[in-house]
């Protein structure tokens, strides 16, 4: 009997119809959208690191080092050159797509699934073509917020597993993990110590933060540590300032306030899409919404400052308690077109939002 992780690895495999005699097609980036997914992988900062940590002489044992994206794109590999050679006959090279999805179950794939380490020994892998592996993977997350960035793996010959393999690449990804923490710490001090200076002679509010929205320094205002990722063509809302443009900085963005420091908001029902007007001292930014995510801002304003829990909104939407998961998410997605204007824990507007329903 297969152990439970695989087991529920090949149960996914054949909902999905995936050949395990290796019929599957393997997908491959190109080179120019493989160095698009290197550049904005947090993973790039620490590669090297884990070449040096897992690759001290890397003909010295017959295994490769594998690091992929969140996506399961491999976005480098390194190692013995045997290990290499037979990779490339299996398609497993840079670029390479290697979630559970294109390639059945690997320790790639399937440890990006259930976001754990996962080890797999030859005749576990789906396909028939992997079982002369052996595959140990652990996930890589971002120290400050949980994401996953991606899967650092060795690979190698089955017959040449070694018991402390899988302890290895933990080790490794926890030192990656803690490097990366100094590493972002080190650049938003960068970043603060620079706008600092630069902001020293000018009086009113204003936020600096990172391009993931972590705040470097501020002025004049009261924030969290992370704000919504900014982006060039959007206001954010930030609590004693109002709605801000975001300016692009080395490192950063920088953000100041547009207009008035209370932003209003109209819900536009009738409308086909339903839409929301932003106003707050500039030209009205208009946001396209779904049916649904109408129905949510609607339920919020409704329930005034006290705000809505996501049970109660789940109430309100599905007429039962069951689908809270499907209303964060929900949420979720709506929170990238209107930012922080809508609030959370419990959902509600924004201090200085006023909201009305038309």
């Amino acid at each position: 009997q297969p152990r439970a992780l695989v087991r529920r690895s090949w149960d996914r495999m054949l909902r999905l119809g995936l050949d395990p005699d290796g019929a599957n097609a393997r997908i491959v980036a190109d080179e120019a959208e493989l160095e698009t997914r290197r550049r904005k992988s947090r993973l790039r900062l620490v590669v090297e690191e884990m070449r040096s940590v897992l690759l001290r002489a890397p003909d010295a044992a017959p295994f490769i080092l594998v690091v992929t994206d969140a996506d399961g794109v491999i976005l480098w590999r390194d190692g013995a050159a045997s290990a290499r050679r037979q990779a490339d006959e299996l398609g497993f090279v840079e670029g390479a797509h290697w979630s559970e999805a294109k390639v059945g179950t690997n320790a790639i794939g399937t440890a990006l699934t259930e976001e754990a380490p996962v080890q797999l020994f030859s005749a576990e892998h789906f396909e028939a073509s992997q079982h002369p592996w052996y595959c140990s993977a652990v996930p890589v997350h971002d120290p400050h917020d949980g994401t996953l960035l991606g899967v650092v793996d060795i690979s190698g010959p089955a017959m040449t597993l070694h018991p402390a393999v899988q302890s290895l690449v933990t080790t490794a990804v926890r030192l990656a993990e803690a490097r990366l923490m100094i590493a972002q710490q080190e650049a938003l001090n960068t970043l603060r110590d620079r706008m600092s200076a630069m902001l020293a002679g000018t009086s009113g509010p204003a936020l600096v933060v990172d391009d993931a929205g972590w705040v470097a320094y501020q002025q004049g205002v009261r924030s969290r540590d992370r704000i919504e990722a900014p982006a060039a063509d959007r206001s954010i809302l930030i609590p004693g300032a109002g709605l801000c443009l975001p300016e692009k900085v080395t490192g950063g963005w920088l953000l100041r306030p547009t207009g008035d420091r209370r932003a209003s908001v109209t819900l536009r029902m009738r409308q086909d899409p339903p839409v929301l007007d932003i106003h707050s001292g500039t030209d009205p930014l208009v946001v396209p919404l779904t049916p649904r995510r109408a129905q949510i801002l609607a339920a919020v304003t409704s329930a005034g400052s006290a705000g809505i829990s996501a049970s109660d909104l789940s109430q309100r939407l599905y007429g039962d308690g069951d689908h809270v998961v499907t209303v964060r998410a929900e949420v979720s997605r709506l929170r990238r077109s209107v930012g922080a204007l809508l609030a959370t824990r419990p959902y509600r507007w924004a201090e200085g939002v006023d909201a009305r329903v038309e």
